[in-house]
């Protein structure tokens, strides 16, 4: 299966093609830091500037947090969650981390397959 990625929409010619590649990225929001043992959040967003669709064939169906090559955790999603309209699919993942951390969050359209965040790297103090 391809592994899509986002880039820098900045970049792209074509409004179609940036639309296209930022609704389905995912792209991590925490803290740089955190402490070591207590509860530290993380938000997944899907899609930054634009909004990705909610219909019964085109939707997020989950959204995943890995750290390195260990998944942490997965949110499910069913057609319809957001109402039917197109939206930022987003999540808040709560995890108590024990050592320095190389967040990515990984997200499946079901349209257009699996669409993979940029690193986010977390230090962790005691």
């Amino acid at each position: 299966m391809k592994i899509n990625r986002y880039q820098d929409i900045n970049t792209i010619d074509g409004e179609a093609k940036k639309d296209y590649i930022d609704r389905h990225s995912a792209f991590i929001h925490c803290d740089d830091s955190a402490k070591k043992g207590e509860k530290f959040k993380v938000k997944v967003k899907i899609g930054d500037a634009y909004a990705h669709p909610d219909d019964f064939d085109h939707y997020v169906a989950w959204v995943q947090l890995w750290d390195g090559e260990k998944m942490l955790t997965q949110a499910t999603f069913s057609t319809g969650i957001l109402g039917g309209e197109a939206n930022q699919a987003e999540v808040d993942f709560y995890i108590v981390p024990s050592r320095k951390m190389k967040l990515t969050a990984t997200a499946f359209c079901t349209k257009h397959g699996l669409w993979h965040s940029d690193e986010k790297l977390v230090e962790v103090a005691e």
